[in-house]
């Protein structure tokens, strides 16, 4: 992520994870960014092509009835508003105004404005339930769009649930867009000694400058033991090691759980203005996990 983290709660699967306080990928304290590595300088021909994958381990294709609701064998559905430590706007809800399959293979995740300055979205995560490590982890994905709408797809460290705390859990952002950026999506780790500002990452820019909320795009990372790289429709943008992380801990050797939302305002992406148009969809065609070929 692009800026600093804060504390927010998350509402999972259990009452204890419930009250667990944790720092959120999607969510910052500050407007500051940290520095975007100069990826392509940094590329070596090796770097900047695919890793070669295996089997598919798991997928949620989002096959299913218009209007029904995510597999609840994959997805945990978070509730809340209040910020989430980041002076956002929206509430998370687990209704199908929200969250919903659309009956063509797709999640649909809509952020919706009541008219009179409230928001609603939603957030989903894989904690407890698909928590992968290392292989290729990917979704296609057509974003939405407009000042202040800030979509993302992202890890954390499943150990958060076992009480250690972040960011020495661990973070993975392997898409975020904000809103003010429409050709631009971001990639970021985050760690002991290097989170928030000082995320490690890079931005990706759209190779003909046009929106990523044109069409839908395929967001991946490929992860091997001490080894993270970026992708954006099998284009690598970055790759890091545990050479990048200045002497400390690299936390990435472990399961991490998927989360999918669209936040609306905070510090980072600013706020809804008089051109941002409701309500905004986030499709996710798929989640896949593949096998690494080591």
């Amino acid at each position: 992520m692009r800026s600093t983290r804060h504390r927010t709660i998350r509402t999972t699967v259990t009452a204890a994870a419930a009250a667990t306080l944790v720092l959120s990928a999607s969510l910052v304290a500050s407007a500051a960014a940290p520095k975007a590595h100069d990826a392509g300088s940094a590329l070596s021909a090796q770097d900047a092509a695919p890793a070669a994958v295996g089997a598919l381990t798991w997928s949620d294709e989002f096959d299913g009835a218009a209007g029904s609701a995510p597999n609840g064998a994959n997805w945990n559905q978070e509730t809340g508003g209040g910020g989430w430590g980041n002076n956002e706007l929206q509430v998370y809800t687990n209704s199908r105004d929200n969250s919903a399959l659309d009956g063509n293979g797709n999640l649909v995740i809509t952020a919706r404005s009541d008219g009179n300055g409230g928001y609603t979205s939603a957030r989903l995560t894989t904690a407890n339930k698909v928590e992968p490590q290392y292989g290729r982890l990917e979704a296609r994905i057509k974003i939405p769009r407009g000042q202040g709408i800030w979509p993302a797809f992202w890890m954390l460290g499943g150990q958060i649930d076992s009480g250690v705390p972040w960011p020495s859990s661990g973070e993975i952002d392997i898409m975020e867009n904000v809103g003010f950026e429409p050709h631009m999506v971001h990639g970021t780790l985050h760690g002991p000694g290097y989170s928030g500002g000082s995320g490690i990452g890079a931005a990706y820019t759209h190779p003909q400058g046009w929106s990523f909320a044109d069409d839908f795009h395929t967001f991946a990372i490929d992860w091997q033991p001490g080894r993270i790289s970026w992708s954006v429709d099998g284009n690598v943008y970055q790759t890091r090691t545990t050479a990048d992380v200045g002497g400390n801990q690299w936390v990435f050797d472990q399961q991490f759980f998927f989360l999918l939302n669209v936040a609306v305002g905070g510090n980072w992406p600013g706020y809804p203005d008089g051109t941002t148009q409701f309500p905004q969809q986030m499709v996710v065609d798929y989640v896949r996990v593949y096998d690494s070929q080591l």
